[in-house]
């Protein structure tokens, strides 16, 4: 049985001051729990159903485990629907204390805002084999239940770190590719790239930050289809259009 304090101590971490406080974050549902149990960040707790236990007993051997029924599991769970299991791994560090140079193609974010486009990102670079993504400090945090949740285990997989990107970007060597995602610019499908560089993505309320844009090498843009229709879209959704680019860049290089 759940103790008020523990229950207490679970639901603050919805909370990002609590998650930096306590140093932990909240990872739901069976996938995404055995995906961070085979990662590299650390368990600290498990809340789960009897049967959920007995199943994957040889995973959480060594991890302190709570059984909690149904009723229990609703008071602490955020999603609609409540899952077998919960858990509490430890908050990794998320600021990026020495920027280092890129040795792989690396996913750039700055300010978005949306969790679920956020997870989505992180998801789609898990996919093309992107192990890092660099977050602006305006960024939202990618520990948050919301975006763990989009994330569909990813997050367990790709290291994402905030730091403050116009001196991160003036810091990197001058032959650095740095991909700017813009309205106008060289249509993706004519830049060729391989090796390390940097997929530069922005909010989709403000585009990428006018401090920023002396940094880019690269302007690209993602040129709409044929239409039969009078009327098109303004633009992408941010997480479409990182996932586009992170496709067509990632081809000639190899995920580490």
């Amino acid at each position: 049985m759940l103790s008020k304090a523990k229950t207490k101590l679970i639901t603050s971490l919805l909370n990002k001051k609590y998650r930096e406080q306590h140093q932990l974050f909240r990872v739901e549902g069976s996938n995404n729990v055995l995906d961070f149990l085979h990662g590299d960040l650390e368990a600290v707790e498990i809340f789960a159903s009897v049967t959920w236990i007995e199943l994957h007993g040889s995973d959480i051997a060594n991890i302190r485990t709570h059984e909690v029924d149904e009723t229990e599991m609703k008071k602490i769970t955020s999603l609609t629907s409540p899952s077998e299991v919960l858990a509490l791994f430890q908050l990794p560090v998320q600021h990026m204390a020495t920027p280092t140079i890129p040795e792989a193609l690396t996913l750039m974010l700055d300010d978005i805002k949306d969790p679920g486009n956020l997870g989505t990102m992180i998801r789609t670079a898990d996919w093309f084999g992107i192990r890092q993504v660099i977050c602006s400090q305006a960024t939202t945090d990618a520990y948050s239940p919301k975006v763990v949740q989009a994330s569909m285990g990813s997050l367990a997989r790709v290291s994402v770190r905030y730091t403050h990107l116009a001196s991160y970007l003036s810091g990197l060597p001058a032959k650095l590719p740095v991909y700017g995602a813009l309205l106008e610019g060289t249509p993706l499908h004519e830049i060729r790239h391989s090796g390390p560089g940097i997929i530069l993505i922005g909010s989709e309320a403000h585009g990428i930050s006018t401090t920023l844009l002396p940094h880019i090498t690269h302007r690209i843009t993602i040129p709409p289809g044929p239409t039969l229709s009078s009327g098109k879209a303004e633009s992408l959704n941010a997480s479409m259009a990182a996932a586009i680019i992170c496709y067509e860049l990632s081809k000639n290089c190899l995920a580490v």
